[in-house]
């Protein structure tokens, strides 16, 4: 006899986005984390046993599960644990957050904040003299919203014993005046790391208890999955920790980053990582950066940006991370690679053009972020098999539909007038996966579907879109963060859609996701989220 099922949801519309369409059922049964059956609701009431959990979801919709195709929760639950600055609009906003928290500093503590924009400097530099006086007599680190730059008060750079420039082994840069003495400004981790160095470090419980919040918070957002792309420091020891504990309630498909500069040794260390997990963890794949961000400078374009800047690949050999990407996907390891401008994502398209003409393999590279790239460039992706994997709301909150921002100046109109192709790429066949880039932007999933749709700026919808040409349909978002997530980890045959036998990851509204118009989207209230049949978020009035 088939064991009592541990879930049934009753009273249901079932929405599979790889069909289309509401399936013909209102009920479904869970059991050892997968789906056994659809039904109506007399079927799944006759199926249930006395320790079967049943919920009656009274015409909410369930869709396969969202899952946010790039985030970092252990740095993001770090770096947000500070001062949220991202809702300043100008400088006047941002000395008077700062001020009040300054206010509650203790002697001698670090004033730690995250979201700084740097728009809100207009045409003045981006450097701590800008936030004078506030900043002077206390050390601070404020992280500007890209997460490769930071600001550093001149109280934290002497602690720090940073009083000029370095030299790094990647693209990195402490911006100095023209006496050589530092900015403030900080590009790029290895610079950003040698003043965080000197900040006081959290505990392993404190990273685990703000791990555990982040990681619930996305739950009842109606997360039931990401594509983690942190695992350097103790990531893998604390979702290991949680997961023992039955604390994970997000599937992570975890990448480690690897460098400029990686050795044979390095790579080998890499491939051997490969498929450790524990019951909703794994590691799969690697990370790496093939330039940095528009905004402060350090993307790699094919021609330079306004300020002449943005021309140099974060690898300083570009050659050196060529050969990378052939040991790897030799050995069966997909990419993920961080590229932002024209030239980086030409040169990661090369690189894996290059490995697959050398050793054929069904492995599926990704591209991260993909910013602005000309025509040639888009059809490369289909071409090459290579995922697509966007964040639109990038778009939508940090630049204009005028191109007054700092990111459409500094690449000019026409650069700027091809933002984030997600259209492009749809129909040129590539598979487009979204995601948030969290902490860098707010990782609800609705909203990140709503911003590929409207492509508004979330603080005011009223405001023109940034390039509307590129919009996805409520259809084409919702498969972005299912079905095509779920291909993109090489998982389209147990997740993604669905049907008995796959995963009972579940994301259920209170209204169809694919049809709410997308101004509306984000609002939607979030009945339920479950993950491997454990219902990890609900809504107090479904009842039990």
């Amino acid at each position: 006899m088939r064991p009592d099922p541990d879930l049934v949801l009753l009273g249901a519309r079932l929405l599979d986005p790889g069909v289309g369409d509401l399936l013909p059922h209102t009920s479904l049964a869970v059991a050892g984390g997968r789906i056994v059956a659809f039904g109506d609701d007399r079927d799944m009431r006759a199926l249930a046993g006395p320790r079967t959990r049943t919920i009656d979801l009274k015409g909410s919709v369930v869709t396969p599960g969202l899952v946010d195709g790039h985030l970092h929760p252990v740095h993001g639950a770090e770096l947000t644990d500070g001062l949220d600055l991202s809702g300043c609009a100008d400088l006047d906003d941002v000395r008077a957050a700062l001020a009040g928290a300054k206010r509650d500093l203790a002697p001698g503590a670090w004033l730690r904040a995250w979201g700084l924009d740097p728009n809100v400097f207009g045409d003045r530099p981006i450097e701590a003299a800008a936030l004078a006086p506030v900043l002077d007599d206390v050390p601070a680190l404020l992280q500007l919203f890209d997460a490769h730059s930071t600001l550093a008060s001149p109280r934290a750079l002497e602690l720090a014993g940073v009083d000029g420039p370095r030299t790094f082994d990647q693209a990195a840069e402490i911006v100095c005046d023209a006496q050589g003495r530092p900015t403030g400004l900080l590009l790029e981790d290895a610079a950003c790391e040698l003043v965080e160095r000197a900040a006081p470090q959290a505990t392993r419980d404190e990273q685990r208890a703000r791990l555990a919040r982040a990681l619930y918070a996305m739950a009842a957002a109606g997360l039931t999955g990401g594509h983690a792309m942190d695992a350097n420091g103790d990531s893998l020891a604390l979702y290991a920790d949680l997961d023992a504990t039955g604390e994970l309630p997000l599937r992570l498909r975890v990448a480690p980053w690897c460098q400029p500069g990686a050795d044979a040794e390095t790579v080998r260390h890499l491939i051997e990582l490969q498929g450790n997990r524990g019951t909703l963890w794994r590691v799969a794949g690697v990370k790496l950066f093939m330039d940095g961000t528009v905004d402060n400078g350090t993307a790699w374009l094919e021609r330079p940006d306004c300020h002449g800047e943005s021309t140099h690949a974060f690898w300083p050999d570009p050659a050196a991370y060529t050969h990378v990407i052939g040991e790897l996907h030799r050995a069966g390891v997909q990419t993920a690679t961080h590229a932002i401008g024209d030239a980086a994502v030409r040169h990661v398209l090369d690189s894996v053009e290059k490995a697959r003409g050398d050793a054929p393999a069904g492995v599926r590279h990704r591209v991260e972020h993909i910013e602005t790239v000309p025509d040639d460039t888009v059809r490369r992706f289909a071409e090459l098999g290579v995922v697509a994997s966007m964040q639109p709301t990038h778009c939508c909150d940090f630049t204009r539909a005028d191109h007054t921002d700092n990111w459409s100046r500094r690449l000019g109109e026409e650069r700027a007038g091809r933002a984030w192709r997600c259209r492009d790429l749809w129909d040129a066949g590539a598979r487009v996966v979204l995601g948030s880039d969290w902490p860098i932007a707010p990782y609800p999933p609705l909203a990140v579907m709503a911003g590929a749709r409207h492509r508004r700026p979330s603080r005011d919808l009223s405001l023109p879109p940034h390039g509307p040409e590129q919009a996805l349909t409520g259809l084409e978002a919702l498969r972005a963060m299912t079905v095509n997530a779920a291909y993109a980890a090489g998982e389209e045959r147990e997740s993604g859609a669905l049907a008995v036998g796959f995963r009972a990851d579940l994301s259920v509204f209170a209204e169809n996701p694919a049809e709410v118009p997308a101004t509306e989207l984000a609002d939607v209230p979030v009945r339920l989220t479950v993950v491997d049949g454990r219902v990890t978020h609900q809504e107090d009035h479904l009842g039990a």
